[in-house]
């Protein structure tokens, strides 16, 4: 069964925008075919559910459909965008819609429900963007600097952002905190590495109670990624080990080593 968003700003129940609906088992939301309906509870997209793929009703207003379609693109989708038309429709449907397939109102559930499948699982087994390093449920993008968690963009600082990638890019290894600031802070920095336990403690807050073990510690050593929340969670490791990530706030970048003027 697949979670699909329908975008609709007709009041027809789903199976009146795409009558096959009614006769699948898929779960489908209606919202609003406007850009926020993406973003609800918080920034989840769909709610408390991941999309599989999202439905747009271009049934009436042909060119309101597709200016609609651009605009999703733009917003970095990560699951199939499908225009639903009447057949006098298609013949305005060109490539600039940027929509991956799109259903007839007339088809039945047999050809929606295994061009459905084919969307969701291209989506799925396609090539990964050399920008992205995808993590279960986690996409970090490094052209654009921007983190999504289950389509969820994290608002995070520059130094998050690094450290949560540097740590996604090494699944499984631990890290000391010694290594991670030369890593991630660079030779010049001269602070001391209770800012990793800091930097650590907003990650996680940011992720979130359910994502908060992707970050898993080994207490007296590091830190390491952990892909599979789930065996996270019962590895017995402790979020915050006694007497570590209670350091107090340190400057995004930390202070500076003097220069050699400076210190006589």
């Amino acid at each position: 069964m697949s979670h699909l968003l329908l975008l609709t700003n007709s009041n027809e129940p789903s199976d009146h925008v795409l009558p096959a609906l009614g006769l699948l088992l898929h779960s489908v939301r209606v919202a609003p075919a406007e850009a926020g309906a993406l973003l609800v509870s918080g920034g989840d997209r769909a709610g408390s559910a991941p999309v599989d793929a999202i439905l747009v009703d271009a049934r009436t207003d042909l060119v309101a459909a597709r200016n609609f379609c651009r605009l999703l693109d733009t917003t970095g989708l990560d699951c199939p965008l499908i225009a639903v038309l009447t057949e006098g429709g298609v013949a305005a449907l060109t490539h600039d819609w940027q929509v991956d397939d799109f259903l007839l109102t007339t088809a039945g559930p047999a050809e929606v429900e295994a061009r459905l499948r084919l969307a969701v699982g291209q989506a799925d087994a396609g090539p990964d963007d050399p920008d992205e390093i995808r993590r279960g449920d986690l996409v970090i993008d490094e052209a654009t600097y921007i983190a999504r968690l289950r389509g969820r963009i994290l608002d995070l600082t520059f130094k998050e952002f690094e450290l949560l990638k540097f740590l996604a890019q090494h699944p499984g290894r631990v890290f000391s905190r010694a290594q991670l600031l030369q890593e991630v802070w660079g030779y010049d920095y001269f602070g001391g590495t209770r800012t990793i336990d800091v930097h650590v403690r907003r990650l996680r807050a940011k992720l979130g109670s359910e994502y908060e073990s992707l970050i898993g510690t080994v207490r007296n050593v590091g830190y390491r990624f952990v892909p599979d929340t789930a065996a996270a969670r019962q590895g017995g490791e402790d979020s915050t080990p006694t007497g570590e990530g209670e350091a107090a706030e340190e400057p995004e970048n930390g202070p500076r080593r003097r220069s050699a003027s400076a210190r006589r």
